[in-house]
Order: structure tokens, then sequence, then C-alpha cells
């Protein structure tokens, strides 16, 4: 019997921890901007509203630009979230998608930008990822790094119903 009791408080404490923990918002690094290194993005947020689960994926392009005078070479193109994909779209071609890692392969990007050339990254959010539990106020992040580290971070937020 304490057995049972003591499996059961555990199973509690585990899955109450986890459920809060989508409550807890990460402290968000002023350190990056719109204008970090030499990637310049043309937005740093993108608010898709209210969205539903029923209605499935939602996706935003952001357009980014090399506004060095050096090539910028993207090493890691990577998401905040498993239910968030970015793909790069340079010279007509799609690289990617590219999720969180830790979850799945996430393919290294090595792709390089020419001075001055623009680039798209295609952000798709899915809204029923995290299933009945994903419901509410969310925000995820893109970052990308070149062999030093971040060089750009952006965000979408939304707000998910059922």
């Amino acid at each position: 019997m304490r057995k049972i009791i003591l499996t059961l408080t555990v199973a509690i404490l585990v899955v109450g921890g986890l459920w809060g923990l989508k409550y807890i918002q990460p402290q968000k690094s002023a350190s990056l901007s719109a204008s970090a290194g030499f990637l310049k993005l043309d937005e740093e947020l993108y608010d898709f509203g209210s969205i539903s689960m029923a209605k499935g994926k939602v996706n935003h392009k952001f357009k980014i630009t090399n506004s060095g005078t050096d090539p910028l070479k993207m090493e890691k193109i990577y998401t905040s979230c498993m239910c968030t994909e970015a793909t790069l779209i340079q010279g007509g071609k799609k690289y990617g998608p590219y999720g969180m890692p830790g979850h799945g392969f996430v393919p290294r990007a090595g792709q390089t930008l020419a001075p001055n050339e623009e680039a798209e990254i295609l952000v798709e959010f899915d809204p029923a990822a995290h299933g009945p539990t994903g419901i509410g106020y969310i925000e995820r992040e893109v970052i990308i790094e070149d062999d030093s580290g971040p060089v750009a971070e952006f965000m979408i937020k939304a707000t998910v119903t059922p």
C-alpha cells in the first residue's frame, strides 16, 4: 500500500511540475538585436494573433540580409520548441527544415550569405503539436548562429485556441 501511495505521489509531483513549466517564461537576452553581427532582420517579432488548433499549421516569412562587407556563414539554424520549424530560402532553394535540438535530427545549415545578399526564413508553427495542453499564449524563438555563436534571434507569438 505504501508503494502505491509513494508512486502516485511521485507521479503527481512530476506531472504537476511539467505542467507548471509551461508558465515559466525564459528571460530574453537583450544582447542580440535586429542588427546583431552583420545579419539584418526586417522584423524581430511576428504576432499570429489568435490561431486555432483545428485549422492547422501557420507560417510566416522573415527577411534577412547580410549587411556586412564579408560573407556570413550560417552554421546553425534552430528553434526553441519542437512545435516550430524554420526553413531557409536562399536563391530559390530551400534548406531545412530546422527544428529544436534534441528533438529528432536537426541538419547543419552551413549556408553562406554574401554581402548585401537577402534570404528568407520560413517559420512554421504547429498549434496542435502539444495536444490539448498547448492552449493559451505561446512565444517561440528562431536562432541563427555562425561559428562564434548567435548572430540573430527572432520570435513568433500567438494565442492558441481549440
